[in-house]
């Protein structure tokens, strides 16, 4: 657990702004965004180099604050790792900017720049740069016209789509397993 919550703290070191040019969803209601999410695309990161079967959990606390627990199966360790973290909201909470520490009293910025509103089953989340770009969705896989919308919108917004991972949810299986 703690390789996990070292790289994570090093992803966060108090960038917690949004990318130029980029908007956070308006008329966010988190009570709709708790539970869990599949992690469907990412850029790569050293902090999540070689993980497959990866989620986020959201889980309202009384301060107001979000508990966030990230898990993804390491495949060089051959077991699951896991960052706990708590979310703020940057300012109103029904614009989607969070601030997300995993290791106090670094932060980084968790924004959702797209985000099924209707249902809630699919979001589109950057960071403090164009290097931090996640597809999320209710279900381990998500439906190819709804990736393709996403990833397209992504690029209109200058993300490195062509650099996206596509993040398996199947068994998991160590690296000397094939």
């Amino acid at each position: 657990m703690k390789p996990l919550v070292i790289a994570f703290s090093s992803f966060l070191v108090g960038c917690t702004g949004v990318p130029e040019g980029v908007t956070p969803v308006t008329g966010f209601q988190v009570d709709r965004y708790l539970g869990t999410w599949y992690e469907v695309a990412r850029l790569d990161h050293s902090f999540e180099r070689g993980m497959t079967n990866v989620t986020a959990s959201y889980r309202q606390q009384e301060d107001g604050t979000l508990k966030v627990l990230n898990r993804g199966y390491k495949t060089s360790a051959c077991e699951f790792e896991e960052a706990e973290g708590t979310a703020r909201f940057q300012g109103d909470p029904s614009v989607a900017s969070l601030s997300v520490t995993f290791f106090w009293p670094f932060a980084g910025g968790y924004h959702v720049i797209d985000l099924d509103q209707e249902d809630y089953q699919h979001a589109l989340v950057v960071g403090p740069s164009r290097k931090y770009l996640w597809i999320l969705s209710r279900t381990p896989d998500l439906d190819p016209v709804t990736a393709g919308s996403l990833t397209a919108k992504a690029a209109l917004l200058e993300f490195p789509v062509e650099e996206l991972i596509w993040v398996s949810h199947d068994t998991p299986q160590c690296d000397d397993e094939g």
